[in-house]
């Protein structure tokens, strides 16, 4: 009895160092989305029934329509709101970023003296988007719009006010996506960029790169924009080894994936917005990188 008494308050503090050892972890939602929404309330429950005591901040900024302001100004105003997490906790935070998240995450974490340890990019169009959203097929020539629309989003207005066209990537038309990308191409590295050495020292601070993605998916286009490979002028999927970014390793992607610091994880039978809904992509790819 005596044993069992002098054990408790050792296994208190056990679990409470146990607790404090779980860095906190930002949410950022994507396009249309919000902080309550479905990704960061089953997130956050998920998270707390794994890791009890996980503090977690969900990003309640640019929510909704309000998701269509362009990168650059998501990304310099989400900054102020991260900056002050991280200053309150020295040790460090996670990001899980979805979808057009994930590339503001990107954005972040290039442009400012961070310490993520741990960025998570769920189903995310990394190297770009071309294409529009399948279900849309319905109710609109898709095919035609995705073939001409850059006419429309390669204008130094539409850079300047609509976030899609920041990572629109139309792989027959590199010139013009060089000439007028005001965010994806920068940070490539595509189009020179005095910041380019800041991008890339800021982005190799990041313990882990993790990239989820999966054939299913009916918005990413192609999907394996979410591991960083894209389409040639062919549209073949060229693999992310062979992409031009990483073989110059402009913003330091060979370098984490040589130190074993990038992990990609492929998921078939997940379609676009059933990513934060499946128990089995968090319990696999993306709880074992939040310690």
């Amino acid at each position: 009895m005596r044993q069992g008494k002098m054990l408790a308050p050792f296994l208190l503090a056990v679990s409470l160092i146990c607790v404090s050892c779980y860095r906190p972890v930002v949410l950022v939602h994507g396009m249309f989305g919000s902080a309550p929404s479905e990704f960061g309330k089953t997130f956050e429950n998920w998270i707390k029934s794994e890791h009890n005591g996980t503090i977690i901040y969900a990003i309640r900024m640019f929510e909704k329509l309000c998701s269509l302001r362009p990168m650059w100004y998501q990304v310099g105003k989400i900054n102020e709101q991260v900056r002050e997490i991280m200053r309150g906790h020295p040790e460090g935070v996670h990001f899980v970023c979805y979808s057009q998240g994930g590339l503001l995450c990107r954005g972040i974490v290039s442009s400012m003296n961070h310490n993520v340890h741990n960025f998570i990019s769920l189903s995310s169009p990394q190297a770009g988007q071309y294409g529009i959203p399948r279900k849309w097929d319905r109710y609109m020539p898709a095919n035609c719009i995705k073939t001409n629309i850059y006419k429309f989003f390669y204008t130094h207005f539409v850079q300047n006010h609509l976030s899609v066209a920041n990572y629109w990537n139309d792989p027959h038309h590199q010139t013009l996506y060089r000439n007028y990308s005001v965010f994806l191409s920068h940070l490539d590295g595509s189009t020179p960029s005095p910041n380019m050495s800041e991008y890339k020292r800021n982005f190799l601070k990041l313990h882990r790169l993790v990239l989820i993605g999966g054939p299913d998916d009916d918005v990413v286009t192609p999907w394996q924009s979410s591991h960083f490979s894209f389409y040639d002028e062919n549209e073949n999927v060229v693999e992310m080894k062979k992409q031009k970014f990483f073989q110059d390793d402009s913003f330091g992607l060979q370098t984490l994936y040589n130190k074993k610091r990038v992990h990609i994880h492929t998921f078939p039978g997940v379609v676009h917005k059933k990513w934060y809904a499946n128990r089995t992509v968090f319990n696999s790819a993306i709880l074992p990188y939040l310690t």
